[in-house]
């Protein structure tokens, strides 16, 4: 997408996407110029961004990139849309490796006969968290398919962030006696998603948990240095982080049933639909590790911020049974909490 300055509503006719739109012609110079470039206003006029941050000049910084697809139903969801946790999802990504992002990429696949006042929805939506979680959207694309061959339309995002020197969280880096602290109340994201569908005929009033954590790793990371290791718990929920943790480490975690922060609506959903809240997908909720001795900062720091006041911790890592995560339940006894085969809910992000 090259910048352009707000043009007429007049020259965009309509109010769907054709095939027209996807065709490389005025039609689609129209669509890109009102739609995306004039809300994103990226740099340049070139086909690639050419980017410049003083972070990456430092000695021993090291760039972090990664990407990610978007293809959640529906498009729009309470407490969020495909644009917001695009952005969402990606920042995420490089803040628990340690980065702090800086750039995305968009690339957007769109039905023919997708309405224009959506896709300007999920564009605002997505600049709004852009804005909040200080990351450019600096360059993307458009494609248009036909009919039937989307559904509406699908996001890829990919994000550039840098590491600064001497700071290396990894998740191999957790060790005996880390304590296990999560930023938020679990599962709401898929909860939501579930309810928003109207499959079931639930009603709830539960809304996904979808939001930049970057600020919020670097308070912590203030606080705690020693922070070892982190993980949004997006699909596959807690319990995947945890098992991919506990793998790489080769630790054992246990998590205290009690201690995990759950919404009663959330809890009678998975009861009524025998879902475990456990492998619900987060969308705005990390697992961190940090050295016993740094967990009272931690979450102090976290408990100071809107993105972690509901922080808690939930368990400790441990030299036995290397790989393996268990729960204590409430009765006192042990339940293997093994990795999700599948997937209890389809196109949750």
């Amino acid at each position: 997408m090259n910048a352009a300055a707000p043009l007429s509503p007049s020259r965009l006719r309509g109010d769907r996407v054709t095939l027209a739109h996807g065709g490389g012609g005025k039609a689609m110079r129209d669509l890109i110029d009102e739609v995306f470039t004039c809300v994103f206003q990226p740099p340049g006029d070139e086909d690639q961004a050419r980017l410049v941050d003083a972070a990456m000049s430092e000695p021993g910084a090291q760039l972090a990139f990664t990407t990610d697809s978007f293809v959640v139903s529906p498009v729009e969801f309470p407490g969020g849309d495909i644009g917001k946790i695009a952005v969402c999802g990606t920042v995420n990504d490089l803040a628990v490796g340690g980065a702090k992002p800086l750039w995305l990429s968009a690339a957007f696949i769109i039905e023919e006969g997708c309405e224009i006042a959506l896709l300007r929805r999920v564009v605002a939506s997505m600049q709004k968290e852009a804005t909040k979680a200080g990351v450019r959207i600096v360059t993307g694309d458009t494609k248009v398919v036909g009919k039937g061959q989307a559904d509406k339309v699908f996001v890829t995002t990919s994000g550039v962030g840098v590491i600064p020197p001497g700071r290396d969280i990894r998740a191999n880096a957790i060790r005996p006696g880390d304590v296990a602290i999560v930023n938020g109340v679990l599962g709401d994201h898929g909860a939501a998603i579930l309810a928003a569908r109207g499959d079931m005929a639930l009603s709830t009033t539960v809304t996904s948990d979808c939001q930049s954590l970057n600020g919020l790793i670097e308070a912590v990371l203030a606080a705690a240095p020693g922070l070892r290791a982190c993980r949004d718990a997006t699909r596959g929920g807690l319990a995947s982080s945890l098992n991919e943790m506990a793998e790489a480490s080769s630790v054992g975690i246990e998590i205290e049933e009690t201690a995990l922060p759950l919404r009663t609506e959330v809890k009678g959903m998975c009861e009524i639909l025998g879902l475990d809240p456990l492998y619900l997908a987060n969308e705005g909720t990390l697992v961190l590790f940090v050295p016993e001795a740094e967990a009272t900062a931690a979450l102090t720091a976290m408990r100071a911020l809107p993105e972690g006041r509901d922080a808690v911790a939930v368990g400790k890592a441990h030299g036995s049974h290397p790989g393996r995560v268990t729960m204590r339940t409430a009765f006192g006894g042990q339940r293997l909490v093994d990795m999700l085969v599948g997937e209890q809910l389809p196109r949750i992000c």
